[in-house]
């Protein structure tokens, strides 16, 4: 039975203040400090102790954690101005002062994250971007080049799980190995031929194995899945031990997809390889796999925070919402298309096809009567 989800009174957070002025610090993307937005005082983030560690998941049952569906918002307590904010996020900004609210780890009731990947450019640099990303969109109204500002980003930090896995994948399928027969047929009284491809299949059993390493699945479910996926491949290298300074002045989303139920579509993801690399060892011209029984071995996951800048901006008097890579800058997301380029495009393709049909049945018309007869190499 699921337990009530009810707001989780004064939730531990906390906040960085400045040595400088005493507002609050936060993180500046690009750098591994926090910054002051009023006076620009610097604190560099120490190296903690922690290091990113591999979790066996067969000790997922041991770990201390609530299920995602009876955890409620969190309340924070600004300790600033003392306003209390309700939200599903990890680190927010308080809605009175916009203090930077970041929970403190261990008091989310899930599991803490063991690595973040910190943003690397700040806002005014997602305008860069986002001026590339309407300038090179095929089959986008005209106009959309004009549009270089977001009319709001919010740098937020996105839950995914990561996972290895030892696999060994024991498959039954069939080898095609082709083979040409010589076709004769007449044109135009002068007799030609011609090879047709068949196929003779044989049937193939075999065993493969390979080794997967941080094969990511987002955690949350509050952005889609495709644009997410759209945003790989991630700098994972590049991610620090989580120290939840690298949250403060940003937003975090708590994960919503337990990591059992990630680790089913880790599989999915496996999946593909693992035919690939069953044809690969059936060898032959083509193959067919019939089934294929895979045993996941030494598995092992981690809790990951990714950036991304989730902004919108604004186009014929609508809002359009794009996901921006917090590291490398790529963007996929919404946008306007042109009726009259796609109109166009399909009239000159129909037009092409048109062309291409008129020259095989005038080549047929101009061809006279065909005998065929077939021999075997």
């Amino acid at each position: 039975m699921t337990e009530p989800r009810f707001p989780q009174e004064g939730v531990a957070n906390t906040t960085y203040p400045c040595g400088g002025c005493g507002a609050r610090l936060e993180f500046a993307p690009g750098t591994t400090a926090m910054q002051c937005p009023y006076c620009g005082f610097r604190q560099e983030i120490a190296a903690g102790e922690r290091e990113i560690r591999e979790i066996p998941f067969a000790e997922l049952a041991n770990l201390a954690r609530k299920p995602v569906g009876s955890i409620g918002k969190y309340v924070f307590v600004c300790q600033r101005c003392a306003a209390r904010t309700e939200t599903n996020e990890t680190a927010s900004m308080c809605q009175f002062c916009g203090a930077p609210l970041v929970i403190e780890p261990g008091a989310s009731g899930q599991l803490v994250p063991e690595g973040v990947l910190p943003f690397a450019f700040d806002r005014p640099a997602v305008s860069t971007h986002l001026k590339k990303w309407t300038s090179s969109r095929w089959f986008a109204p005209t106009a959309l080049k004009k549009v270089t500002t977001a009319e709001s980003t919010k740098s937020t930090y996105i839950p995914h799980w990561t996972y290895d896995s030892q696999t060994v994948s024991v498959y039954t399928g069939a080898r095609g190995e082709y083979y040409y027969v010589t076709e004769s047929y007449y044109e135009n009284g002068e007799r030609k031929t011609r090879e047709v491809r068949h196929t003779r299949w044989y049937p193939a059993r075999g065993r493969v194995a390979r080794n997967f390493d941080d094969v990511l699945v987002p955690a949350s479910t509050q952005l889609p899945l495709p644009e997410l996926d759209k945003l790989a491949p991630w700098p994972l290298l590049d991610s620090a031990p989580y120290q939840p300074q690298f949250l403060s002045g940003h937003f975090a989303l708590r994960y919503d997809v337990e990591p059992e139920n990630g680790f089913e579509e880790a599989k999915n993801r496996m999946a593909p390889v693992i035919a690939d690399d069953c044809k690969h060892d059936i060898g032959g011209d083509t193959q067919q796999l019939n089934s294929v029984d895979t045993q996941h071995n030494n598995v092992t996951f981690k809790l990951m925070l990714l950036p991304v800048w989730v902004a919108t901006y604004v186009y014929a008097g609508k809002n359009w919402q794009i996901l921006v890579n917090g590291r490398t800058g790529e963007i996929h997301g919404q946008r306007p298309w042109s009726k009259v380029k796609i109109a166009v495009a399909v009239v000159l393709a129909l037009i092409v096809i048109a062309a291409i049909v008129y020259f095989v049945a005038t080549k047929g018309h101009s061809t006279g009567t065909t005998h065929h007869s077939v021999t075997h190499h």
